[in-house]
């Protein structure tokens, strides 16, 4: 290709208001730029700007604002062993000053989210303070889960460092009665 006729990099995209709006909504509740949304979704494989992931991180900055850190899908849904009686679980991860109340989940309650006819269920969480040691929740959510929104980065690095903890042994990971448990390793 000459120098001619390289493309720039930069181009103009006439598009319906509404669907503009909307695009512009889910990148303000993703905490991206309105750029920086659409060459993420335009380049992730399937992107869905209006998919249920969206939604769901829209749903979750609508109710926790400021105090919303990430959003991680778990459980079998990530695994890719839902059934279709499965949910999706969506780790709602707050500030660890916020304040966690049961209205919270009623705001959720109030207008079930769907994915793939799956119903959404929330687990809202704060995110722990470094030196904590990681619950059962995290471990899972650490080997199988799939993040959706984490603009500072905090809710990845938390994962990696449990990661590093399972991976040098001191978290393993037991069953009884075909249910997970974690167990810390001296």
């Amino acid at each position: 290709m000459s120098d001619t006729t390289r493309a720039s990099g930069r181009f103009l995209l006439r598009i319906d208001p509404g669907l503009h709006a909307a695009l512009r909504a889910a990148a303000q509740a993703a905490g991206l730029s309105l750029n920086d949304y659409c060459a993420r979704k335009l380049a992730a494989p399937g992107g869905d700007p209006a998919g249920p992931a969206t939604a769901v991180v829209a749903r979750a900055a609508a109710i926790h604002g400021a105090a919303l850190i990430g959003v991680v899908a778990y459980g079998s849904w990530a695994r890719g062993e839902a059934t279709p009686d499965s949910d999706v679980d969506a780790l709602i991860v707050l500030a660890s000053d916020a304040t966690l109340q049961r209205r919270l989940y009623l705001a959720w309650d109030e207008a079930p989210l769907a994915w793939a006819g799956l119903r959404v269920e929330p687990h809202v969480v704060r995110l722990p303070d470094l030196d904590e040691p990681p619950s059962g929740l995290w471990a899972e959510v650490a080997l199988d889960g799939i993040v959706l929104h984490d603009p500072g980065l905090t809710v990845s690095r938390h994962l990696a460092r449990v990661r590093r903890r399972i991976a040098g042994g001191e978290l393993a990971r037991r069953d009884a009665h075909g249910q997970p448990y974690w167990v810390g390793r001296a």
